[in-house]
């Protein structure tokens, strides 16, 4: 039997607010828990997918910088 995670966690999170993936992502953060990396995964997707070539290149720019 197989789960498709990447759907499941996309209906949980199909039509949040600002404030809700804000949240999201904070919770996420704060608690550290690996259950929640899949979640922030998705959520990076969707923001790859909608990000001109300049917000891709500024994103990998501060990770870069992050992990220096």
């Amino acid at each position: 039997m197989s789960f498709n995670i990447r759907g499941a966690i996309m209906s949980n999170i199909q039509g949040s607010s600002v404030q809700d993936v804000e949240a999201t992502i904070q919770d996420a953060l704060k608690n550290g828990e690996e259950k929640m990396l899949p979640g922030l995964g998705v959520l990076f997707e969707v923001y790859w997918k909608n990000a001109d070539e300049e917000q891709k290149d500024q994103l990998c720019q501060q990770i870069s910088q992050g992990l220096q």
